[in-house]
Parts: structure tokens; C-alpha cells; sequence
């Protein structure tokens, strides 16, 4: 192992074309977005979420003929989340999601092949895959074992990283996971050329909800107040985004975005690196049922809210609105 600390691995964070520009602010344009898709094991599928209007959950098949209509019209990345459905997929340790057979690594390679010039982030975390559908390995007393879970964490993104993701996004919030998976991307030789971005600063709350719909992913037992942060923890969210960033992560996350936007502030007045926001689930529902009762217009409102999430200081923002985003930046600046 190389004496240098893991924090000094810097090439991975500039090794692709598209993070490169991630290194740089600007204003809204298609570089910005990362658009959030949930593949599932099934041979055939394409299932509308009923509470996320024009979001569907799709096999690998039908997940590559979306993208490459996407791709037509600017999509730059793709975070993947992966939900196995066929009975006995999930068990206590989520065995399924290094699956070589399974869909996340069947639709990396499917995207690399395809669409060569598309950024591939693959979502960590072992929530879908287990039986209790929470984001590591149990201990006996339904606590979670973070040494277990984070060695677990690591194996995974090493397999995604493998496969031949760009960057592996670990959301479990399990303490020591990025310096976990960054020694297992130097000891794999691959730790220039695939970028870390970490949910750092992921809070606890009622925003998930329709996520967890299509993801099938809520806990069969309590919640996840213990290992994600406070919504009143902003001091937390502090350590937490310093902690990863000293452990080696080439990106920060906050998420959620809008109800979060000074934690994504401090986050860029105490560091150096790209910051994304995860505008979630519930925030996207709330704009678009918000808009469907006339209380404002939805595109005027999708680009308020992505401006003020850019402003606050984010430099990329995962989005379901960024098929949208890609059609509007299409248009005239003056019917923007």
C-alpha cells in the first residue's frame, strides 16, 4: 500500500471528460444533471410510479431504449438504482446486488456499450437488496453492523467499479464506507479513473416516500433515523461532509436539495470540491402536484428551484426533472 493518504488520490475526480466540467460553476445547462433511473430484474418491465408522475421502473431492455431517446437530446449521466423483484432475490446480507447477472451490472455494460460518451453513476447501498430493507447488515438486536456493512459497501462498488461504472455513489451513510471503498479501488488498480461521490450529508425524513415505491426499498422494521442525519443537525452535516472528504471522496452530496440549501452553502464555503444535490422524490411530486393544482407553472418552477439549488452553491444536481431540463434548454431563452 502507498504511504500517501487516500485523500491525495486527486486524478479520479478529472479522469472523464464530464467531471472535468464538474470542477467548474456555472449556470443550468444539460452538463448539470444526472438523471435517476430504477432498473429491475424482471425479463420485461415498465411500470409507471404512481405518486412520481412520468417516472417509470424499467428492465434493462426497456431501460436502454429510454436512454438512447435521452442521449438524442443531450443526456450527459445516468445514476443507476437497481431493484430486484423475482421472489428470493433479497436476503439479510443483499447477496443481489453484486450479481454479475443482475441488472445493475448487466445495464453498466449495456450503457458502455451503447452510449460510450454517457457518465455512468451507480447508486451503493444494499437497501433493495436486503429482506429488511435497511442499508447494511443487521446485528442481532436489528441495530446496524457498520464494520460488516461497510466491508460489504466496498465489495459492491468495487464490482460496479469494475463492471465499468464512472463513479460509485455510496447512500448508506455507514461511518468509513468511502475510505473503505477507495482502498479497495487502489488495491484494484482502478482508483484514477473512478470517481467516489458520497452522500455526506443525507437527512432523515418524509421525502423518500415515492422513491421507496419504486425502488422497493422501506424498511420492514423501524425507520433510518439512527445512521441518516437529523433534519435540525446542521453541525453534523458538517462533520459528516468533512469526515468524507478527509477520508478520500471526490464528490459531496447533500440530500436532500431544496429544504437543505444551507447545508449545501456551508458545504461550499468549507470545501474545495464539486458539490451535488439530490433534488428527491418528494420534492419532485410536490412541484409537479403543486403545478398540476394551478399554484404555479411547472417549468417556471423546476428552473426556480434548480437555480436556488445552484446558487446555494451545488455544482451538479441529480434530477427527475432532467428530461425535462433537456428539452427546455432547447428552447428560445425567451420562453424560458
Amino acid at each position: 500500500m502507498e504511504s500517501l493518504p487516500v485523500s491525495s488520490k486527486l486524478h479520479s475526480g478529472y479522469h472523464h471528460p464530464l467531471s472535468r466540467i464538474w470542477q467548474s460553476d456555472r449556470r443550468v445547462n444539460k452538463s448539470t444533471f444526472i438523471y435517476p433511473v430504477f432498473v429491475s430484474d424482471l425479463d420485461r418491465d415498465e411500470t409507471a410510479i404512481k405518486s412520481m408522475p412520468n417516472v417509470y421502473r424499467r428492465s434493462v431492455p426497456e431501460t436502454i431504449v429510454h436512454i438512447a431517446e435521452l442521449v438524442k437530446i443531450g443526456l450527459r449521466s445516468t445514476i443507476i438504482f437497481g431493484v430486484p423483484l423475482h421472489p428470493g432475490a433479497k436476503d439479510e446480507r443483499g447477496s443481489a446486488a453484486d450479481d454479475v447477472q443482475g441488472p445493475v451490472i448487466r445495464l453498466i455494460h449495456a450503457l458502455r456499450e451503447q452510449f460510450p460518451d454517457l457518465f455512468i453513476v451507480v447508486d451503493v447501498c444494499l437497501c433493495e437488496y436486503t429482506n429488511h430493507g435497511h442499508c447494511g447488515v443487521l446485528n442481532q438486536d436489528g441495530t446496524l453492523n457498520n464494520a460488516t456493512s461497510v466491508a460489504r459497501i466496498a465489495d459492491v462498488a468495487l464490482a460496479y467499479a469494475e463492471a465499468g461504472a464512472h463513479c460509485v455513489a455510496p447512500s448508506d451513510m455507514n461511518d468509513g464506507r468511502i475510505l473503505a471503498i477507495k482502498r479497495k479501488l487502489i488495491s484494484a488498480g482502478i482508483e484514477h479513473r473512478v470517481l467516489v461521490m458520497s452522500y455526506s450529508a443525507k437527512f432523515s425524513g418524509c421525502l423518500y416516500g415515492p422513491f421507496r415505491n419504486a425502488a422497493c426499498s422501506t424498511p420492514s422494521f423501524g425507520d433510518r433515523r439512527s445512521y441518516q442525519l437529523p433534519p435540525a443537525g446542521r453541525a453534523l452535516a458538517w462533520r459528516a461532509v468533512a469526515r468524507d472528504v478527509a477520508e478520500g471522496a471526490d464528490v459531496i452530496m447533500v440530500k436532500p436539495a431544496g429544504s437543505y440549501l444551507d447545508i449545501i452553502s456551508d458545504a461550499r464555503k468549507s470545501h474545495h470540491l464539486p458539490i451535488a444535490a439530490y433534488q428527491v422524490s418528494g420534492e419532485y411530486s410536490m412541484i409537479h402536484a403543486a403545478a398540476a393544482a394551478g399554484v404555479f407553472d411547472l417549468k417556471s418552477m423546476a428552473f426556480e428551484s434548480v437555480e436556488a439549488i445552484l446558487r446555494a452553491g451545488a455544482t451538479i444536481v441529480i434530477s427527475y426533472f432532467t428530461p425535462d431540463f433537456l428539452m427546455w434548454l432547447d428552447e428560445p431563452v425567451s420562453k424560458l
